[in-house]
């Protein structure tokens, strides 16, 4: 019974199977057979199963060890104290995978396809102060004797009462197990798939990690990327190993620098306005050096390419700044506003923003602020109320003149309010730049790139070089051959 059509990416229509479709056609394939351990929301998931019918064929074992004595007799303790956390969720996984091993032999049955689902989640609280989140992750099989698969989520509910929140997680909790025995052959549909009989507005998914056998062509940042593009969270982030990170995780309570900017690719003005913007933050009042994470972000708006996200591209980008050791952001968030804004909702310690002029010179650009009620002056209430200021990294004027804080220009009407902001402490000029950069441009680094013509490489920082010829980033053959 089909009851949805909807549209999947921009031109891709579909008719999509019922929640009761889907259990039911896991429940009567007769090989699919694991477990199901679910904590903090209900057994909202195998409850779906249990009711289309033929459950028989699929659960071994439902369970839910809400009282944290058992559950830790089950699972062991966890350092922190905390219960909905990705090591939960993992120590999970791992007791009732190898306790469907242990338990069901392989010689009565042999053509098996195992597999263990959990969760462990907080709901809404009483107060409502707190809107809950949660881990939701699989381990199974696709072939009897292959090594397991597994794939993992973070999640944060939007929904305010926690009974729609249990039947949101139910959903999503069929749409994994479908998608992951269904569709594992294309993950990016596998995403979107999650999304099956729900809304963006009632569930956000902003971490997922796929590994085994069936993925290990993935790229997870580049299933981060599909998080952001298809909406179903603002912004990811992935550290110098690839690996992705909850940033509601590595941001709490923590003094925060940010550094926008198209990175395509990274030069030495984007690093030595990192080191210099970190120097001065670090001797800030309220600033921990060793509480201090420093985040290179890239805006959605700058992956676009003749209107599509440019994937490949994307993973360039990243690829130098991880291998120079930085930790990347990707977001959804045009405005600087919304950064700050995104950044207050996991911290209140002091945070900064290194920038060039010509970005200072946008953000007083009226044109962005239209959809505010309060225009500008709302959106600069949300930028500067925090405790915040910006590095500002000069630039070099066409008459040699340095431009900085204190001569540069704005529209004649956001005059008085640039002052207002650069004249109380907000706007603090780099002085202690390299003027050799200055005459530094990532667009002309690029064409040089492109069309192959020496000299770039004294732009890059060391070693980005060798990294961009022996990966072929950003075309740098295959552009040239085409045009030569």
């Amino acid at each position: 019974m089909v009851t949805e059509i909807k549209l999947r990416g921009d031109k891709e229509i579909e008719q999509i199977p019922s929640l009761k479709d889907k259990a039911l056609r896991i429940n009567l394939n007769e090989n699919i057979y694991g477990t199901f351990a679910e904590i903090g929301a209900g057994q909202e998931t195998v409850r779906h199963f249990f009711r289309a019918g033929g459950s028989s064929g699929t659960i071994a074992k439902a369970m839910s060890a809400y009282d944290k004595d058992f559950s830790d007799a089950i699972y062991g303790e966890e350092i922190d104290g905390r219960y909905v956390t990705e090591s939960r969720l993992r120590k999970m996984l791992k007791h009732e995978t190898e306790l469907i091993e242990q338990r069901l032999k392989r010689e009565t049955h042999p053509n098996k396809l195992f597999f263990s689902y959990a969760n462990t989640v907080a709901t809404i609280d009483f107060a409502k102060k707190f809107k809950g989140h949660g881990w939701v992750g699989i381990n199974y099989q696709v072939e009897p004797n292959e090594e397991y698969n597994e794939i993992i989520l973070h999640i944060r509910f939007k929904e305010t009462d926690a009974r729609l929140q249990q039947e949101t997680l139910g959903a999503l909790g069929v749409n994994l197990i479908y998608g992951a025995f269904y569709k594992y052959d294309d993950p990016k549909k596998l995403l979107r798939y999650l999304y099956d009989h729900l809304d963006k507005d009632q569930l956000e998914i902003d971490s997922v990690n796929f590994s085994g056998p069936r993925f290990e062509n993935v790229d997870n940042r580049l299933m981060s990327l599909q998080l952001v593009k298809n909406g179903m969270t603002d912004a990811v982030m992935f550290n110098p190993e690839g690996k992705n990170i909850l940033p509601a995780a590595v941001l709490y309570k923590k003094n925060i620098l940010a550094l926008r900017g198209s990175f395509r690719p990274v030069t030495k003005v984007n690093m030595n306005m990192y080191k210099r913007s970190y120097e001065m933050f670090i001797q800030e009042n309220k600033v921990d050096k060793d509480n201090t994470y420093v985040i290179f972000e890239i805006t959605l708006s700058n992956l676009r390419s003749e209107g599509e996200i440019d994937e490949r591209d994307f993973m360039d980008r990243a690829e130098l700044l991880c291998s120079l050791g930085q930790t990347v952001m990707i977001s959804n968030f045009q405005e600087y506003y919304k950064v700050v804004e995104y950044f207050s909702s996991f911290t209140k310690a002091r945070m900064g923003l290194a920038m060039g002029v010509n970005n200072l010179v946008d953000i007083f650009d009226e044109k962005y602020y239209r959809h505010l009620s309060g225009g500008i002056l709302e959106a600069f209430g949300k930028l500067f109320y925090r405790d915040l200021k910006v590095y500002l990294y000069p630039m070099e004027g066409e008459d040699g003149e340095i431009i900085n804080s204190q001569n540069l220009k704005v529209h004649p009407r956001m005059k008085e309010l640039y002052k207002f902001f650069a004249y109380n402490g907000k706007v603090v000029d780099i002085e202690t730049y390299d003027k050799k950069n200055l005459k530094i441009f990532s667009r002309e680094v690029l064409k040089q790139i492109c069309a192959n013509e020496p000299g770039w490489e004294e732009n890059v920082p060391e070693g980005v070089p060798e990294l961009i010829k022996k990966d072929n980033l950003f075309g740098f053959l295959n552009h040239c051959e085409t045009r030569d």
